[in-house]
């Protein structure tokens, strides 16, 4: 599972909860964590829309650090603060993985699972606010089905997120995902087809393939085909896609078909995020991870070959409980071994029932101090990477007034006094940086 603020391939659990409100319906969503809770937020928001319920507010939590847990909770009393008579109803990995503890809390209303939140049917308010059963999470491994769901765009995004898999079949030592997700599951190709032909024909330039596992793709489906041939499928029967973005994958399942196409299809967005965790190889192997530090580098640089202006961001666990300060200087040099451009840094966090919360745990300061230095890090190689970028021309999809967002996710500050809509595909001429964005003047 993988996380970067605002990043389309990604997950984030340590940012402030994204709050889009409802004012016609006085329905208002905090939304924790990934890009793929964001999206399902969107299909409760059209769920809660069409059933009528108004005076809520639906939290969807994240279950990926402690921290993530918090700021739910935190968020929660304070939202019953400022309105003392809204429903409250939690949602999320945080609430399918402990339901109780989200039950236990007074200013909470409802609690319904991870399952639940994507039918219709759960959102009648007499279902939904009746009755006096407040939490309703069930086993999420009984799950055996994804459906697919389609949101035409998302709320103040300038992209569309088609969700293609949930659930993973994985058991990394330091994730509780799994038991808020469940198992894998794929949707068929066909409708995410259908769902994405539909997304252009309402005038959106890009769409982002975003699952848990999303490599997993087809492995519970008749002939298990690889997810290079969904992506294949996806460009060939939707021609008029500008471009496919695909959100975080993990490195050891790109199959020959995804290489190819990642590697031979202008279309798809130059830019892969992956989930590497750590850059050494005992650490690799405690965390249960399938891959070792020279797998990424080959993969790393088997890519640039390919496809030279591809660029890598990558999720990055700083102070995995027995990490040395050997250990801890690979995965720094990882970095630029497999020169990544983005880390999203995770300081380890021990989540209850993961095998890593049993192991000898380090010191937070050693962990705040291993993941200050990551970060330091990860601020050089993206100046490094926006330095490669300066006099060059790029395609970049609007996403607010002055500000763009390149193919291989770099951020362009447009010095323009009009701007094109949001969404928009336009060409930018690249003067110069400040560490963190581009500069650039639209040229088309």
């Amino acid at each position: 599972m993988s996380t970067h603020d605002d990043n389309p391939a990604a997950s984030g659990a340590d940012t402030p909860p994204t709050r889009p409100v409802d004012a016609e319906a006085a329905l208002e969503i905090l939304t924790f964590g990934c890009r793929l809770n964001a999206w399902e937020s969107e299909v409760m928001r059209k769920h809660a829309r069409d059933q009528g319920l108004t005076n809520t507010i639906l939290v969807n939590t994240c279950a990926v650090t402690n921290e993530a847990v918090r700021q739910a909770r935190q968020n929660i009393r304070r939202a019953r603060r400022d309105n003392p008579d809204a429903q409250i109803i939690v949602t999320g990995c945080a609430a399918q993985v402990d339901p109780d503890m989200f039950g236990r809390m007074p200013e909470v209303n409802r609690v319904i699972g991870n399952d639940d939140k994507l039918k219709a049917e759960t959102f009648k308010p007499a279902d939904l606010l009746g009755g006096t059963e407040k939490v309703r999470v069930n086993d999420i491994m009984s799950v055996t089905e994804t459906a697919g769901h389609l949101v035409e765009g998302m709320e103040g995004r300038a992209r569309a997120y088609v969700q293609v898999q949930n659930g993973c079949d994985h058991r990394c030592t330091f994730c509780i995902i799994p038991y808020g997700r469940g198992n894998s599951r794929s949707v068929g190709a066909g409708e995410v087809v259908d769902q994405i032909k539909t997304l252009v024909d309402s005038g959106h330039s890009e769409v982002v393939l975003t699952g848990v596992d999303l490599t997993s793709w087809g492995e519970d489906l008749p002939g298990k085909p690889p997810l290079g041939r969904l992506v294949q499928s996806i460009l060939k029967h939707v021609p008029d896609l500008p471009r496919l973005r695909l959100s975080s994958i993990d490195a050891i399942e790109i199959d020959e078909a995804l290489f190819e196409a990642v590697t031979g299809e202008t279309r798809i967005a130059p830019y892969l995020h992956l989930s590497l965790q750590a850059g050494d190889d005992m650490i690799l192997k405690r965390m249960k991870r399938r891959h070792l530090r020279d797998d990424a580098i080959a993969l790393c640089e088997r890519l640039k070959s390919a496809r030279p202006e591809i660029a890598f961001g990558a999720d990055m666990i700083a102070g995995f409980p027995t990490e040395t300060d050997a250990m801890f200087e690979n995965s720094i040099r990882l970095v630029d071994e497999c020169r990544l451009a983005y880390l999203h840094v995770f300081p380890y966090s021990p989540r209850p029932g993961t095998p890593a919360a049993r192991m000898p745990q380090l010191e937070r300061a050693v962990i705040k101090d291993r993941a200050n230095r990551l970060r330091a890090k990860a601020d050089e190689a993206l100046s490094r990477h926006l330095d490669g970028m300066i006099g060059l021309e790029r395609a970049a999809l609007v996403e607010k007034p002055g500000f763009a967002r390149a193919g291989n996710f770099a951020g362009i500050r447009i010095e323009e006094a009009e701007f094109p809509r949001a969404g928009a595909l336009v060409d930018i001429a690249i003067s110069g940086h400040d560490g963190r964005e581009l500069q650039g003047v639209i040229t088309g």
